[in-house]
């Protein structure tokens, strides 16, 4: 099967990054309300589970638009779909006995959250990975789902917390999509023009030190991200002598694309820091 032999790596990381998202979103979903979490029943947390990961099959589904090929893309989605089903038995198979794991149910489950994420979520029509009214309009319904199966509809801050795990989950698959075609462009490419290539580089790597002494990085842009207490700052600075050198319109698209940066790793940073803090030393998935 192509999909399996051609996208193998990627199709592992997305199901890995998947379910790690799904299970990390549950655990801060219930930490977000501790009370609330005392009355989730197990049929309810799978239930949130599924939900989770119904909203990353479309969004996957989504991105792969940009970077499988048209053909591809309905063998790459079944071949994800069967990838994630393996991978759910396995992690389920060391918490519960032999006779709990069922694998037809896991595989009707899977199969039916597949099936339901296009249902559900395909109407909302939007660029994945542009900002806009549909979109926001597509994670505040999933949200909304999201806080039904938990029985706390209307709860704003379960609501604002789901729409903070969906959406920041985007840049986490995004890179593995450009990963993957990267890595591939490069394995396809002529063995002799990567050594010729490879060549130019080292001997502008080694003009360059020798001239100098020693090779100098000098950072003309950086984002940071800090905690202090319960909150989170993000900024972004310029190198002065960078800044002097731009013309007004560049230094005001620079600025309007630093801060929408800014703003995105910031959202992504708030959610991986309060994974770390609520799990202490334990892995927090891939996202």
């Amino acid at each position: 099967m192509k999909s399996t032999d051609t996208f193998g790596p990627i199709l592992h990381d997305l199901a890995s990054t998947m379910l790690g998202v799904a299970r990390e979103s549950v655990g801060l979903m219930k930490r977000s309300d501790q009370q609330l979490s005392l009355k989730l029943n197990r049929t309810q947390e799978w239930e949130v589970y599924l939900e989770f990961l119904r909203v990353q099959f479309n969004l996957v589904d989504r991105l792969s638009a940009f970077h499988i090929p048209i053909q591809d893309q309905r063998e790459f989605m079944n071949s994800l779909e069967d990838t994630v089903t393996a991978q759910l038995r396995t992690a389920l198979a060391p918490t519960m006995s032999a006779s709990e794991v069922d694998e037809m149910e896991v595989t009707l489950a899977i199969g039916k959250t597949v099936s339901e994420s296009r249902q559900i979520y395909e109407r909302y029509k939007f660029v994945v990975t542009e900002e806009s009214k549909e979109r926001d309009e597509f994670f505040q319904a999933f949200a909304i789902r999201v806080t039904g199966k938990m029985g706390a509809s209307g709860n704003k801050g379960l609501t604002s917390s789901a729409i903070l795990c969906a959406s920041s989950v985007i840049p986490a698959l995004t890179k593995l999509f450009e990963d993957a075609t990267t890595a591939s462009s490069q394995s396809t490419s002529e063995e002799p023009v990567a050594q010729e290539a490879q060549k130019v580089s080292d001997s502008s790597e080694a003009a360059s030190q020798e001239s100098s002494g020693k090779a100098q990085v000098i950072t003309l842009v950086r984002v940071m991200s800090k905690i202090s207490g319960e909150e989170i700052d993000s900024w972004w600075g310029i190198h002065p002598q960078f800044q002097r050198d731009l013309q007004p319109q560049e230094a005001k698209e620079l600025a309007q694309h630093m801060n929408r940066v800014t703003r995105i790793i910031g959202e992504r940073f708030a959610v991986v820091a309060s994974l770390a803090q609520a799990s202490g030393d334990q892995p927090v998935g891939h996202a």
